[in-house]
């Protein structure tokens, strides 16, 4: 079974003002256990479903290796996210208390997801 975690906070738990646009808008320290036999990479995401629009990526990392085991806190890698930079993107809700799910999936070498560990955190503004 394949488990993500952050020394930042717990799942169900506020994500601290430092990790948001209201911070340093870095990304926190992410950690998870060893992937199911067959995984050749991992992807993450980090999707707010509560936002206008129907939803707002605030990051995404493909490709990364499975050898990894973590993240530290104020990664610079990843792709375009909704705001069209690179990498990390805090929460920034207008309004409210919005849930942002944090995703790691295990690929293998055709892109299967073998298992996927999940990480939510709360924001509110």
């Amino acid at each position: 079974m394949l488990v993500l975690t952050s020394t930042a906070f717990h799942n169900g738990g506020t994500i601290p003002k430092r990790y948001t646009c209201d911070g340093a808008n870095t990304s926190p320290a992410l950690h998870w256990t060893a992937p199911p036999k067959g995984t050749a990479s991992f992807s993450l995401t980090v999707f707010d479903a509560d936002a206008p629009g129907g939803g707002f990526l605030h990051w995404k990392i493909n490709r990364m290796p499975p050898s990894a085991r973590s993240l530290p806190p104020g990664s610079t890698l990843g792709g375009p996210n909704g705001a069209g930079r690179n990498g990390y993107t805090g929460p920034c809700p207008p309004s409210g208390t919005h849930h942002y799910r944090f995703e790691l999936r295990a690929l293998n070498a055709n892109g299967r997801v073998l298992a996927t560990a999940r990480l939510v955190g709360l924001y509110h503004r």
